[in-house]
């Protein structure tokens, strides 16, 4: 029963990952640093959104590692105009400090341009996945995971996002390396 659970669950994340862009709503949550971090601080530079958290045992290491891997082939290229935002899917148990904690377990090679927010309940991450990124974000009812998309989302300098990618499995690093060197010779 439980498989079958997590096969609908699943289907529906692809499904809802795969639908259009759409503008980000502004947004004030805490960093992995304990500042704020606004869609109005992200404005004039793209960004790599996901949504990830700290005591994830399947999907979110993986995505996390995949993520500090495009971070080295953009640096590798001299691309350094973008930021990298994780938005906690569990923001109860992920503190900043908790979330730094997290980070620091990868090779990451520029901390500074990494945003792993927190500081909001989870019914608002809920939400604001589902209305920004027609991502789904919901709790585990038989565990203390929270099921969630696996996408990584290309948001352009107005907060508006313009493409999504797989970001757990068959990665298009070289796609999303395009994508965004294009969104920073717009500038």
């Amino acid at each position: 029963m439980r498989f079958i659970y997590l096969s609908v669950l699943l289907s529906l994340v692809l499904f809802l990952g795969a639908c259009g862009s759409s503008a980000i709503e502004d947004f004030s949550y805490t960093d992995h640093r304990g500042e704020p971090v606004s869609l109005e601080d992200l404005k004039g530079t793209p960004w790599l959104a996901t949504f990830v958290f700290t005591n994830c045992e399947t999907v979110c290491p993986p995505m996390t590692f995949n993520l500090s891997g495009i971070q080295e082939e953009l640096e590798a290229e001299g691309l350094d105009d973008y930021k990298i935002v994780a938005f906690s899917v569990d923001p109860g148990v992920d503190t900043p400090e908790t979330m730094q904690e997290y980070l620091a377990q990868y090779s990451v090679p520029d901390e500074t341009k990494w945003h792993l927010l927190t500081g909001y309940e989870q019914s608002e991450i809920s939400e604001f996945a589902k209305d920004n990124f027609n991502s789904f974000v919901r709790d585990d009812p038989e565990s203390n995971q929270v099921i969630h998309g696996t996408a990584f989302y290309l948001v352009d300098q107005d907060g508006v996002v313009v493409n999504n990618y797989d970001g757990f499995e068959n990665v298009p690093v070289e796609d999303i390396k395009n994508d965004l060197r294009e969104l920073i010779e717009e500038k």
